[in-house]
């Protein structure tokens, strides 16, 4: 029996454009449940069901191990499908056995984690529920229309402590047989088993506002007590405008263009090498000068030319070669187009005067000198060695 996750996100989100891969807490908003799911032993595979290209390619670049993109029909795609529709869909589509697990994930309950997938899969296994649903027990008092309480008695008000509450759906996850879903049409049926999940994780993304609320109580919740290890890094990477240098173009009487390097920062690097990590210099820009500085540091990897979106392939081309992952490398940058490789590697870190969007990274670590000022060599002896 097999177990399959199935994330279905589409593209044409109204209130919030493209929210599925919007940066939250530094990481692109489906992608926290992808990685919940790609560290679960319970769960063989992880389905991404979309129509959207931008999904599709941020995906997709990942590399993740357990993970494979669908492409949803429009038709399921639309502001008027259902999410069974698109769920019905991949079942016809892969011709999964009726024995099979389907566990539909919701991309807008960032806060669900790899325990929270175990725990449920765990007790379904126990074969006491034909489905599972999620939620989270609410401590409000309810009202009828019609003036009377629904859920308490408001002449003896109890205290919270004395007061069960309501179990409220929260759309983190829904637990059934491939079987089961064919013959009802619906994420649920038959005996249905409650999967309780921490109170934090009633929100889901909707409006903007939730996403606010939802970034306050990943980093309290969840991201608070992930494990500060420092990363065995084995592969350094920096950017070179603004970073290697203070970002300024120069020009000599001749029309010559020249840039201005900190010689500390040429330290470093021989630190790095003195330590057996691998040194890699990624730029958007295409010049001789970089050619040049690249040869004088004696880096393993020179990659120019790269503009938005390219550098963190370029990175995971190198980390192929060499056989490691990006959560060995370190790399610092300075501007958007750093973003991406900024919010995958193990260790991330900018210049002092980075643009705003960079000092919002999760986790990054922001040195106390500007671009050009030395503040790679900081990064290196203050992170690295």
């Amino acid at each position: 029996m097999k177990v399959k996750a199935f994330i279905p996100v589409r593209g044409g989100s109204k209130s919030i454009p493209l929210k599925n891969i919007k940066p939250f807490c530094g990481k692109p908003l489906v992608c926290w449940n992808i990685e919940a799911l790609e560290a679960c032993p319970e769960v063989d595979e992880v389905i991404v069901a979309t129509d959207s290209d931008e999904i599709w390619n941020t995906v997709e670049s990942r590399n993740y191990k357990k993970t494979t993109l669908y492409r949803r029909s429009a038709e399921n795609a639309c502001d008027t499908a259902s999410t069974e529709s698109v769920m019905l869909e991949y079942i016809h589509y892969a011709n999964l056995d009726v024995e099979n697990i389907l566990m539909l994930v919701q991309a807008t309950s960032p806060l669900t984690e790899t325990k929270h997938f175990t725990e449920a899969l765990q007790m379904y296994a126990k074969g006491e529920y034909d489905s599972i649903i999620t939620c989270v027990r609410n401590y409000r008092f309810f009202w009828n229309e019609d003036g009377t309480s629904m859920n308490y008695d408001y002449m003896n008000r109890p205290r919270r402590q004395n007061f069960n509450g309501m179990l409220m759906e929260n759309g983190a996850f829904y637990i059934n047989t491939v079987g089961n879903i064919l013959s009802n049409g619906n994420r649920l049926g038959g005996k249905i088993g409650i999967y309780e999940m921490p109170e934090y994780t009633a929100t889901e993304i909707d409006e903007p506002d939730d996403w606010i609320i939802l970034e306050n109580l990943m980093r309290k919740h969840v991201l608070a007590h992930y494990t500060s290890e420092k990363p065995q890094i084995k592969l350094f990477i920096s950017d070179i405008d603004g970073t290697l240098t203070d970002g300024g173009m120069y020009y000599s009487e001749n029309g010559d263009e020249l840039k201005k390097f900190n010689t500390r920062d040429g330290m470093g690097f021989g630190m790095l090498r003195k330590a057996g990590i691998k040194t890699a210099i990624i730029t958007s820009e295409d010049r001789k000068l970089n050619q040049r500085r690249a040869e004088k540091l004696q880096l393993d990897y020179l990659v120019q030319g790269k503009r938005e979106g390219g550098k963190l392939s370029a990175a995971q081309s190198i980390c192929e070669e060499i056989g490691i992952t990006l959560q060995d490398v370190a790399y610092i940058g300075d501007d958007i187009n750093c973003i991406d490789l900024l919010s995958a590697v193990g260790i991330a870190a900018c210049p002092s005067d980075a643009h705003k969007r960079v000092k919002e990274i999760l986790n990054i670590k922001i040195m106390t000198k500007k671009g050009g000022e030395g503040c790679v060599r900081e990064f290196i002896e203050s992170c690295i060695i």
